[in-house]
């Protein structure tokens, strides 16, 4: 197939379950390579046989294909093949990072870990500047120089060592690969991280705010959805869903009171499929590819969750993602929406993972013992569970009382 590249075209090509090419009309020899899964790399090829990854469409964009292709051709003109080769060549054809990702990390990724996709993105975004460095050039110090600017320019240590351990992955993997000899990370260490800092909850305050928020929320999306309806029933246009006649308007409020009542990770409950869910014995299954310790878990459902879920089950088709984002495919995030509901809430400094040190504060504050507090959670060990230890009713206060 062959045709001008557009924005349009490419959010347009279709998933057929084989690989096939779409060339441009405009830049002989770029194409867009679109796999049997539907992921879609701009190429670009220079002779029979001789061909080279750009990047990744959505990633990188259609003007930037553009001028590399380019310059790729107009290379391989003047010098019998463009220059980025030969000189990769002459170092032994060491792959810069973002070959590598494109080329061997990212089709591993994708079908080791469902977060794949956020995973690399997250990546290209803290490590812009290593990009386009062959991978043997990464070194120690050139990461350590990187790290001190994070932290200079304010991000926390915690956020940075999760920056640290997604590129230790990739080069994890180009190491058992056979790409790189050793590992060039082995002797950076991670920055210490107050473990124990203060825990965010809600306050029973908070909580209900919150929960009156989401009933609010709703009725303003149904009393907007009557409005439309109105609209086009004057106009005798098809009418939209009733939404009066659901359980819910959105995904939103059933997303949050999973999460308020499982402690689950957001990733997890993005994650979350209806095969997971078994509402006859009322038992949550995280498994462990999608878990951050790697370990399966099973969590009990109390009784609001199960309704819950219950009625979100009849609601939706009750078939791949709980709780799915455009097309049926995992969500994505929910920044927007959970941003406008604490507002709507007027609650202040609180994150999404917030909701989880609330379920987990909530239980060690009604006395449950650290360690089922640990499994409920998913914690490898208690280390990560006991920043909850001093809300536990009485217990340092009963120590001291006995000096």
């Amino acid at each position: 197939m062959k045709a001008k590249l557009t924005l349009s075209l490419l959010n347009g090509l279709a998933t057929t379950g084989s690989a096939y090419e779409v060339h441009d009309s405009t830049v002989t020899g770029l194409f867009v390579r679109v796999t049997a899964a539907g992921k879609k790399a701009y190429v670009v090829r220079w002779a029979r046989g001789k061909k080279k990854t750009l990047g990744r469409v959505g990633i990188m964009t259609h003007e930037q294909a553009r001028k590399e292709a380019i310059q790729y051709i107009a290379e391989a003109n003047k010098h019998g093949e463009p220059l980025a080769v030969s000189q990769a060549r002459k170092v032994g054809g060491m792959p810069t990072l973002e070959a590598f990702m494109v080329d061997h990390f990212e089709p591993w990724a994708e079908a080791h870990h469902r977060d794949a996709v956020n995973g690399a993105r997250a990546i290209r975004k803290s490590f812009a500047d290593l990009l386009q460095l062959p991978l043997d050039e990464i070194d120690a110090r050139l990461i350590e120089r990187l790290r001190t600017a994070w932290l200079t320019a304010g991000l926390a240590p915690a956020s940075a060592n999760r920056n640290m351990t997604r590129l230790r992955g990739v080069l994890t993997r180009a190491v058992e690969w056979g790409v790189l000899e050793v590992h060039p990370l082995v002797k950076v260490k991670r920055l210490k991280v107050d473990r124990r800092g203060r825990v965010r909850y809600l306050t029973p305050d908070e909580e209900k705010a919150l929960r009156q928020a989401m009933a609010d929320r709703e009725a303003v999306i149904c009393a907007e959805r009557d409005s439309a309806n109105e609209w086009r029933r004057a106009r005798k246009k098809e009418l939209m869903p009733d939404l009066g006649t659901q359980y819910f308007a959105d995904h939103l409020r059933p997303l949050v009171v999973t999460s308020i009542n499982t402690g689950m990770r957001r990733g997890e409950v993005f994650n979350l499929t209806w095969t997971d869910i078994d509402l006859k014995n009322k038992i949550i299954t995280v498994e462990g590819v999608t878990s951050k310790s790697g370990q399966t878990r099973h969590i009990p459902m109390n009784k609001e969750v199960a309704e819950t879920l219950t009625r979100w089950n009849k609601q939706s088709n009750g078939q791949g993602f709980v709780f799915p984002g455009k097309d049926g495919k995992r969500i994505d995030n929910v920044t927007k929406s959970w941003a406008g509901l604490l507002a709507l809430a007027k609650i202040e400094a609180f994150r999404w993972h917030d909701l989880r040190h609330t379920f987990a504060s909530k239980l060690v504050m009604a006395g449950v013992p650290l360690n089922t507090v640990r499994e409920l959670l998913g914690h490898s060990d208690l280390t990560m569970t006991l920043r909850y230890a001093h809300l536990a009713p009485d217990s340092k206060a009963s120590a001291v009382e006995l000096i």
